[in-house]
């Protein structure tokens, strides 16, 4: 599981059937400071995350076909989970206010 910030939508006209009906986006992974920590990548959301939001993203295949139930041959590898409200490094206190809608 990864923490990442939602970047921003990605549309497709032509997509593998098992992605009907669930938004792209594309997120960021962050390190522990929120910082920008890798190369951005796609995932469906599962909780109705918004751009800028800071998430949750499992990036296992197994995980991901069994939160879906859509079976073995499902092509997705990385859903939004949930949504991070804070995080606490133990440092200064709590960082990471999403800053978004919630």
């Amino acid at each position: 599981m990864k923490a990442c910030r939602v970047v921003g939508p990605m549309w497709a006209t032509v997509k593998h059937p098992a992605f009907a009906g669930h938004p792209l986006f594309v997120v960021q992974p962050l390190d522990e400071r929120g910082a920008d920590a890798g190369p951005s990548f796609v995932a469906i959301d599962h909780v109705q995350a918004g751009v800028g939001d800071k998430v949750l993203v499992l990036t296992e295949g197994n995980g991901v076909r069994q939160i879906l139930q859509q079976g073995d041959q499902t092509p997705i590898r990385s859903i939004i989970v949930g949504i991070v409200d804070a995080v606490d490094t133990g440092d200064t206190g709590a960082t990471g206010d999403t800053g978004s809608r919630r």
